[in-house]
């Protein structure tokens, strides 16, 4: 949808070197600033975006959750175990303090190797009287995610929901930036997202822009083609093929329905009408499982 090209400082510090690249002068290079930019440009599009996640590079500016509080947009952002949280100060010294039935068992969603379970715990923030007033519609959170074999490996996030969203959904949507990092590792195989060799920006912006466009071509040509084969599957009957003959059982016989090409009724060829041979040298004969044409 949206790509940004991210320089370090030994770009946005020469000037001159931008210029050559024809990097754009009102182009942002801090990541919370390009970030911002996508996500503006994301909610003026028609797309209905209900929510934004994004790693804790992100997570941490903090004029970027304002901004999509601003414009009612919830976000589940991973954030540095260090976060300064209001109210309740480090981010890691708040959830040390979690009871133990603060933790629920939840998956995040389906990996390789079936789906990712964590332990979770989560809690709502105090209200905000400057920015949420008298009557908040949305609700801030402090979720953490801890891992099973490993409990010491604790993942940080802020959220900002709208009010009455159930913490499975906070889970859900941290969960989905694995979609993010394997979708962009599928591009850069496929469609080599990576596989780039140029010294102008705009020679950049039109390689990812083409390679990005190659990825969702083939992203939904892939789930146009698994929905087909969903719907190509035969109906099981729901009735058993299972049948009892006295004291023993049998399976009965099943046979699936067969269409074949209906060819013209033949007693005798020496005495076809002229209609009747021209529709038969016309008419195929099909076998019986309609998979081969036979000609003759």
């Amino acid at each position: 949808m949206r790509r940004e090209l991210y320089l370090p400082k030994s770009w946005t510090s020469d000037p001159d070197r931008c210029a050559g690249a024809k990097i754009p002068d009102e182009r942002a290079f801090a990541k919370g600033d390009l970030a911002k930019a996508v996500i503006m440009r994301a909610l003026a599009s028609p797309l209905p975006i209900a929510w934004v996640t994004a790693d804790s590079a992100y997570g941490q500016e903090w004029r970027l959750r304002r901004m999509l509080e601003e414009t009612g947009v919830s976000y589940v952002l991973a954030v540095p175990k260090s976060q300064h949280v209001h109210a309740v100060g480090r981010i890691d010294f708040a959830i040390a303090q979690a009871p133990e039935d603060a933790w629920e068992r939840h998956s995040c969603g389906a990996g390789a190797k079936g789906p990712r379970v964590y332990d979770w715990a989560a809690a709502r923030l105090p209200a905000i009287d400057d920015f949420d007033g008298d009557a908040p519609t949305h609700d801030r959170w402090v979720p953490a995610r801890r891992s099973l074999a490993r409990p010491d490996e604790i993942a940080y996030y802020l959220a900002y929901a709208q009010v009455g969203t159930p913490v499975a959904e906070l889970v859900r949507i941290a969960g989905t930036r694995w979609a993010i990092e394997e979708a962009f590792q599928a591009a850069k195989n496929e469609c080599g997202l990576d596989q780039y060799e140029v010294r102008r920006y705009p020679g950049w912006y039109r390689h990812i822009t083409l390679a990005m466009l190659a990825h969702a071509f083939l992203a939904a040509m892939a789930a146009g083609a698994e929905r087909g084969a969903a719907e190509s599957v035969p109906a099981i009957s729901p009735r058993s093929p299972w049948r009892k003959s006295g004291d023993s059982w049998q399976l009965a016989a099943t046979h699936a329905a067969v269409t074949t090409a209906a060819a013209p009724e033949v007693t005798n060829s020496r005495h076809l009408t002229a209609h009747q041979s021209s529709t038969l040298s016309n008419t195929p004969l099909t076998s019986r499982n309609s998979e081969l044409q036979l000609e003759y």
